[in-house]
């Protein structure tokens, strides 16, 4: 039945004439069968250490509390590794590894990879499935893949053929249509101090998930204002995203309590640096990555397996990781982390003649169930590699959306690393009502200011 419903969805789409096809009818038709809803190889590796999608986790399981939804027991949490990759071994494993994952475990003795076994635990509503199957057909770039067209709803690219589908698949990722979480930023120096540098209430929407509209001129907007450290709280930040980054451009406002008004933030983008990373990463290093990709061109090429941080629920959990913890001198304690061996999309990023960054390169990872998950290395101007980048993904069973917005990156040259968005010890994730338009406005931000 699965399968006569997505032929009739396509034969549909196809007769609809002027539709643009990101990918022939008869390649589409693997959506559902071969490929899973969103486009992922439905079926396990040969060697069975990656098992077959058969649905994902849609359902809370047993002890999980709808009155405390941000806190989610793990459903894994009486595995144990089944692999430990450290400095003895990274070689043997070195096929499987990020250059970034290499380059930390041979730079610090106590980093390691544990490695569980693998869930293959990513799961949608019925109308992202049912919408990526339009999306399939009906979706493409235009602008030098600078905007898409003809998308909504859905993942906009299931079959990807280029490197700026695979980002926009990243960009226009699925995690929920309108969710909040209260969160801790951690810096931490090379000589091992840790410092708090922000508590934020945040508050996201995806106007491209809205299952009331069949289309809309933005695709992210976030909300940020911040409660601690006490230098910084009242500061509150708004970000909007559009679908198309040639004919519109990033809106953001800043408010700042000291002078009581709130400002046009355009700087707040690229490769300025974030403020509570103390610098340690960018702004279009948000989730690995976010914003105009105009600076990189962008190719892709292709798709292999790899460990990734995955289900990362033990990080979630203040009973077992809480956040002294886990963050801990060089890196994040590894009792917390936990990999597993994914099929990613690998997308490489090279600076464009003429345009100015603070990477020349950059390489990402893209988990093929989520595109939420994964990792990133990002190289300076003399091509060295500079910045590693992780993404921790849990599936949000209840809602069910695959979130990976607690993430961080370590710097090669500097010894330091931040994390971002741990919750942990805070209300956690959780779906809530979208806001007004007002409220996502420069008079709505200036409202909301604190002091």
């Amino acid at each position: 039945m699965k399968n006569s419903r997505i032929l009739l969805v396509l034969g549909g789409i196809a007769m609809v004439g002027g539709v643009h096809a990101a990918v022939p009818v008869e390649e589409a038709k693997q959506l559902g069968t071969s490929l899973t809803w969103i486009g992922a190889e439905k079926s396990g590796n040969s060697a069975g250490t990656i098992p077959e999608y058969t649905g994902g986790l849609g359902t809370p399981p047993a002890g999980y509390d709808r009155k405390n939804p941000g806190h989610r027991p793990d459903p894994f949490g009486n595995e144990k590794p089944t692999l430990t990759i450290d400095a003895k071994n990274v070689d043997k494993y070195a096929d499987k590894l990020t250059e970034g994952t290499k380059a930390l475990i041979k730079k610090y003795p106590t980093f390691r990879v544990d490695v569980y076994p693998t869930h293959r635990t990513a799961a949608v509503p019925k109308y992202v499935r049912d919408n990526t199957l339009k999306n399939a057909l009906n979706c493409k770039t235009t602008n030098a893949g600078e905007a898409v067209d003809g998308c909504h709803g859905g993942v906009p690219f299931p079959i990807p053929k280029d490197g700026y589908e695979a980002m926009w698949n990243h960009l226009l990722r699925f995690g929920g249509f309108s969710y909040f979480v209260t969160q801790r930023t951690y810096y931490v120096d090379s000589s091992g101090k840790k410092v708090m540098t922000g508590q934020n209430d945040i508050h996201q929407e995806y106007p491209y998930y809205d299952p009331n509209k069949t289309s809309t001129d933005k695709y992210w907007m976030i909300s940020w204002t911040s409660t601690a450290p006490s230098r910084i709280a009242g500061d509150a930040v708004t970000l909007i995203d559009p679908m198309s980054f040639v004919t519109d451009s990033r809106k953001a406002w800043q408010y700042l309590p000291g002078q009581r008004r709130v400002k046009l933030a355009p700087e707040l983008a690229a490769d300025t640096p974030m403020a509570q990373s103390a610098g340690a990463n960018t702004y279009d290093d948000m989730a690995l990555f976010a914003g105009r990709m105009d600076r990189f061109n962008f190719k892709l090429l292709g798709k292999k397996e790899m460990y990734i941080p995955y289900n990362s629920y033990k990080l979630n959990d203040p009973k077992s990781c809480p956040d002294d913890k886990v963050v801990t001198p060089n890196h994040l304690n590894p009792e917390c982390i936990r990999w597993e061996l994914h099929r990613v999309w690998v997308v490489e990023a090279n600076l464009k003649p003429g345009k100015r960054h603070v990477y020349s390169k950059r390489v990402f990872y893209w988990d093929e169930d989520t595109f939420n998950a994964g990792a990133s290395d990002q190289y300076d101007a003399s091509g060295k590699l500079y910045r590693v980048g992780f993404n921790y993904m849990i599936q949000r069973y209840e809602t069910p959306a695959p979130t990976a917005d607690t993430y961080g990156h370590y710097d090669l040259v500097n010894g330091i690393y931040v994390i971002n968005s741990l919750a942990a010890e805070t209300k956690g994730y959780f779906d809530v009502p979208q806001q007004s338009a007002r409220w996502w406005t420069a008079d709505g931000l200036s409202a909301r200011g604190l002091r």
